[in-house]
This record gives C-alpha cells, structure tokens and sequence, in this order.
C-alpha cells in the first residue's frame, strides 16, 4: 500500500539557479539517475524520487540550497533537461514543471503515450487528478504552483509537487508513487512534507472516506431535509463508531530556516565515515584503477557522497544537509560550490557510467566500495568538528574554484 513516508518543512527561498550551476546539476543528476538505474533498475529510481528524504539530498549534493523549496524546482528541471537525450534508452520521461509548464503536463503526457505506446490520455487524466486532490481534497493552506510527472516506458510514475503558504513563508511537498496506488482519494501519498499549519481538512486520507460520500450525496440532492437527515445520520454514526486506529509514527524531517549548516543539522559519525572511507579507498582505487587526471582527495570526498546517493538505504537520508559538503551550495551556505571538484565529480562519473554501459563494471565497483567503507568506518572513526571542516573549505576554496550567486570566491587574505 502506498502511504505517507514523512514530512518536512522547506522554507521559500527566491532566486534562481545560474546557469553555471544548473548545467552542472543536469549533467551529475542524470549520471547519478543512469547510476541507480544500471544497478538498482528503473522502478527504484521512481522509489527514491517518492522518498522526500532521498530527494532532499539528491538536491543536496548537486550544490543546491540544501534546506529550501528551490530544490524542487531545481531538481525537476535538471532531471527533465539531463534525462530528455537519455529517454529512449533509460525509458524515463520527466513532464511538467513550475508555473506554466506544470499546466503542460497532461500534453506532454500524450505526447510521450504517442511515442512509446501508452495510454497517454489516461495519464493526463491521472496528472490532473493528483493535482485537484493536493489542492481541493488536501485543505491544508498551500497553494499548488509545481506538478512534476516523471513516466517509464512501462507506465509506472511518480509525481512530485510542491504548494506554498505565503504568509508563512513555507512550503510543502507532496510525493506520490504508482507502485500500490489502490485509490486517488483513499491516502493515496507516498509522503508529504511541511510543517503542521494547525486544522486540516485532509479528504484524500482514508479515513475521511464516509466524509466524501456524505458529501457526494449533498451535491447530488441538494434540499435542505435531506441535509438535515444526513446531518443527523453524520451525528448517530460519529456517536457509535469506534475511534480510528492512530497511524503509524513516521519520520518528519524539520529544514529549518537558517541558511548556515550547523552541527545540529548533520549526522557527524556519518560524515566523518564518508571523509574517512574517501582517505583510506581514494589511493586504492581511484588513483590506480580510475587513472582519472587531476582526481584529487578532495573530489574521492565529493565522490563517497554522491557513492551514498546511488546506494545508500532510506535511513541513511535523515540528514540531508550532510550532502551538502559535497559540493556546497549556490548561496555559499555551508561554503561556495567548487567547481573544480564538481566537474571532476562529474567526469569520474561520467567515465564509469559510460563503461559500465559496456560490461565494464570496475569503475562503477569502486564507487560501490567507497559507499560500502564509509557504512564500515562510521561505526568508529572520529575527526574534525563541522565549523573546522566548513571553515577548511573556506581556505581553500580560491583554489577549488569556489563560485556561488555572489561572483567567485577571492583567494585568503595573507
């Protein structure tokens, strides 16, 4: 059964991506996606676009704002750039957008039906049903402005979008998944995120079901004795039935509104375990078996992160602002993207995708044993504090290349 997987909360943030960040995102987002696709296979690409906490960090260690909306936008329009070449062979097809382009999806949608051999109106259909329940079934004050639809050739999808509460300054972001989708008003989400707004009218939950045919039957005969039969209907039953069965405590993940990367916000023993797995395999493998010129230890550090969201379980996702060393982030929170690193992020990616696409398994096998040593030293190695590595990437960060919305970053002053 499809259900709720969690909830966060993703402060507004305006702006948008420079284009020097955003063709770096397209190109490491659909290598990453080609990545869990060769090992895992399509359906758990849909699987971890569905988990809230997965895509936060997927965000993340492509050097967007680690804890914003702007990660959806972001994300969605990198995946829909990058994946459009690689469609025929990958079979994923990503659909929608923002603003306008969200209310292109259902054409897309037959387009692509067109091309494949789906049933393209009834995927258009399924779009606008998924964004009427998020904004008339779902009364939770968020305003729907995203709708992303991200189709196989075989019919499965996920769609991810996102409304906002302008007073609040917040946003919400609501997941769903084909995999075991029974109904489109009976709890359909696969996840949910955003902070709780006080009452909501949630009719798409389950247990709203005798509510929705109540009000089917109002609309349908309108007179004002029926109203008061059912009302009094509504009351017996509400006086007899026994009180629902409380759901299942589920994870809710808080992005707060703070733009630094705080030693709150991170998993350190985790952290230290990437820095320490990329110390000890960088010289095993990524000096001798990649041969890749210019791969410094700084980019094995980058690499065991994005190794982590290529492989790493659901539970490993919990800290999404951890993804954020990686390459730091636009807004030089926790520190300016180096560019130098991510580029030789994305050729070692590049490199062993492409060959992996020829049987050659070497490449991609040594980002496997990165993630899998960062998992083993975790459980016991120690290292730096936060502020000491954030302020580290500071220092270097002229020679890394280092670039964020404010212009490049000047050398240390001596």
């Amino acid at each position: 059964m499809s259900q709720r997987a969690g909830s966060a909360d993703l402060p507004l943030h305006g702006g948008r991506v420079p284009h020097w960040l955003g063709d770096r995102m397209t190109r490491l987002g659909a290598l990453i996606t080609e990545a869990i696709v060769h090992h895992y296979g399509r359906d758990e690409f849909l699987r971890r676009l569905a988990h809230p906490f997965w895509f936060q960090s997927f965000g993340a260690v492509m050097g967007m704002d680690w804890h914003s909306s702007g990660i959806t936008t972001s994300v969605l329009g990198a995946l829909k750039r990058g994946l459009k070449p690689r469609a025929g062979e990958l079979g994923l097809h990503v659909c929608g957008g923002r603003g306008a382009h969200s209310r292109k999806t259902p054409q897309e949608l037959v387009s692509i039906g067109e091309r494949v051999g789906l049933d393209g109106e009834g995927l258009a259909t399924t779009s606008r049903l998924i964004a009427k329940v998020d904004s008339a079934a779902l009364q939770d004050g968020f305003d729907l402005y995203l709708h992303g639809f991200i189709v196989a050739d075989d019919g499965r999808w996920v769609v991810v979008q996102q409304g906002m509460n302008g007073d609040r300054r917040q946003a919400r972001r609501y997941h769903w998944l084909s995999e075991g989708l029974e109904s489109f008003v009976d709890s359909p989400h696969a996840a949910i995120e955003g902070r709780s707004q006080g009452t909501i009218v949630n009719l798409a939950d389950r247990r709203a079901e005798r509510s929705r045919r109540g009000q089917l039957d109002l609309l349908a005969t309108l007179g004002p004795d029926r109203i008061i039969r059912e009302a009094a209907a509504l009351l017996r039953v509400e006086q007899q039935a026994p009180e629902p069965a409380e759901q299942p405590m589920l994870p809710h993940l808080i992005m707060p509104a703070h733009h630094d990367v705080r030693e709150s916000d991170v998993n350190m023993r985790r952290l230290h375990g990437n820095l320490a797995a990329a110390a000890d395999r960088g010289p095993a493998d990524f000096e001798e078996l990649l041969l890749v010129p210019g791969v410094g230890a700084r980019t094995v550090e980058a690499l065991a992160m994005v190794a982590e969201v290529v492989h790493g379980a659901p539970c490993r996702f919990s800290d999404p602002a951890r993804f954020s060393i990686a390459h730091g982030g636009k807004d030089r929170h926790p520190f300016p993207v180096p560019l130098k690193v991510y580029d030789e992020t994305i050729g070692v990616m590049k490199s062993a995708v492409q060959k992996g696409r020829l049987g050659r398994e070497e490449e991609l096998q040594a980002l496997k044993r990165l993630d899998d040593q960062s998992r083993q030293m975790e459980r016991y190695v120690t290292g730096p504090d936060l502020k000491e590595i954030i302020a580290g990437e500071f220092r270097h960060s002229a020679d890394f290349g280092g670039r964020s919305v404010f212009g490049w970053e000047p050398p240390p002053a001596d």
